[in-house]
């Protein structure tokens, strides 16, 4: 697997290290298939497209100027990505989509969300397995 993949994330080329993710640890690890990291991975960008992570600094608007040309609507794109994010987490299911959020949205890693969720240690991944096959059933990835 290739760890170093380009992304577009809010109109800017990034280039990101997917091992470094919790997700991209597991999958490295053989403790996740190909088909639960790609569910991850698009609900992961449907989050981040949604704009829902928290904010260090201030979020600036677009400027709105009298000359009324070359407005950008951000809102449209952002508004369908949140869609499909809570449909994704939805499909996961109540007591699937906590670990899931926590690991493959807010970056934690296994051993942080057990401990928050209160759960035993090696517990989170069977959960995970599961929340992200319903996921990937979900998007309809194979």
């Amino acid at each position: 697997m290739q760890d170093l993949v380009e992304r577009r994330i809010g109109g800017r080329g990034v280039t990101v290290n997917v091992a470094e993710s919790p997700l991209g640890w597991l999958r490295s690890r053989g403790l996740v298939d190909a088909r639960q990291f790609a569910a991850g991975e698009r609900l992961r960008a449907d989050y981040e497209a949604a704009m829902l992570g928290p904010r260090v600094t201030m979020r600036w608007a677009p400027r709105v100027d009298s000359s009324g040309g070359g407005a950008i609507d951000l809102a449209g794109p952002q508004i369908a990505a949140k869609r499909r994010f809570d449909a994704a987490v939805a499909a996961a299911g109540p007591g699937l989509s906590d670990v899931l959020w926590r690991v493959v949205c807010a970056g934690e890693g296994m051993p942080a969300a057990e401990k928050a969720l209160g759960w035993p240690a090696r517990a989170g991944r069977v959960v995970l397995t599961l929340a992200l096959d319903r996921v990937a059933a979900h998007y309809h990835l194979r």
